[in-house]
C-alpha cells in the first residue's frame, strides 16, 4: 500500500499521525510524505531555518519516507498565492507517489496554510477524480495548537469518526517529535510532548486502548 501525508507545516505529521505512519510502516506499507511550506528570511534568522532543514531531513529519516516532497510555498503566506498554483503542485505530487491512502490536515483549523492546503488537496482529490487517481481513503488528522485553537462552530468542529490504536508505536512517535528542537514547547503549551502524550491516552480511551489517534474520514471507495 502506498500511503501519502500532506504536512502544511513539517511537524504537522508527527502531531496528528504519527503513530498511524509508523504503523503502516511495520506492516510494509510505502510512506511519501508532502511538506507545502518553507520558511523564509526575514521572518526567521539564516541559522533557524538551517537548523529547520536539518530536522526535516532527521525526520525523514526516522519515519522511513521513501519520498518527500518539497512545495517550497512560503509559510504562513499561502492565502496569497493563487489557489491555482498550489493545486498544481499537489496534483503533481499525487500523480507521482500514486497513493492508495492520503493524510491530511484538518479543514477547519485556526491556521490560515492548514485551510488553503486542505482546500487545494481536496480540488485534486475530487470525488470523481480520486477513484482514477487510484485513493481509496482520505483521513483528516488533528493538529495541537491549531485544530483545538479554532472557536467552537460545527461547521469547522473535529469530529473524528475513525480511530487506531498506535499502542505500540507511541514512544517512537514521541521520539520524532522530540526531533524537532525548534518546534517543541515546554509543558503544559499543546506542542509539549507531555500533551501530545496526553491526547494520545484520551483518544486511546476512547476506543479502550492505552494510546490512540482519532481522524475524521472524508472519503471511502471500496
Amino acid at each position: 500500500m502506498r500511503v501519502v501525508v500532506i504536512a502544511p507545516h513539517p511537524d504537522d505529521e508527527t502531531l496528528g499521525c504519527g503513530g498511524a505512519l509508523l504503523k503502516h510502516k511495520a506492516n510494509g506499507d510505502s510512506l511519501s510524505w508532502v511538506v507545502a511550506t518553507r520558511g523564509h528570511e526575514p521572518q526567521w534568522s539564516a541559522e533557524l531555518l538551517e537548523r529547520k532543514e536539518q530536522e526535516i531531513s532527521r525526520v525523514a529519516a526516522a519515519y522511513g519516507f521513501e519520498n518527500t516532497f518539497r512545495l517550497n510555498f512560503p509559510t504562513i503566506k499561502l492565502d496569497t498565492i493563487p489557489l491555482e498554483e498550489i493545486i498544481v503542485a499537489l496534483r503533481d505530487v499525487i500523480t507521482d507517489a500514486k497513493p492508495d491512502y492520503v493524510y491530511l490536515n484538518h479543514h477547519g483549523d485556526v491556521h490560515s496554510d492548514h485551510r488553503v492546503v486542505f482546500e487545494a488537496t481536496m480540488s485534486v482529490l475530487k470525488p470523481f477524480n480520486s477513484g482514477k487517481q487510484g485513493v481509496k481513503r482520505i483521513l483528516s488528522y488533528e493538529t495541537l495548537s491549531s485544530t483545538d485553537a479554532m472557536p467552537p462552530g460545527v461547521a469547522r468542529s473535529f469530529v473524528p469518526n475513525v480511530f487506531i490504536d498506535i499502542s505500540g508505536f507511541i514512544e517512537k512517535k514521541l521520539d520524532i517529535m522530540s526531533l524537532y528542537e525548534s518546534e517543541v514547547q515546554p509543558y503544559p503549551l499543546p506542542r509539549s510532548i507531555e500533551t501530545l502524550r496526553a491526547l494520545g491516552r484520551v483518544r486511546g480511551a476512547t476506543i479502550g486502548v492505552e494510546y490512540g489517534e482519532s481522524f475524521v474520514l472524508i472519503r471511502e471507495i471500496n
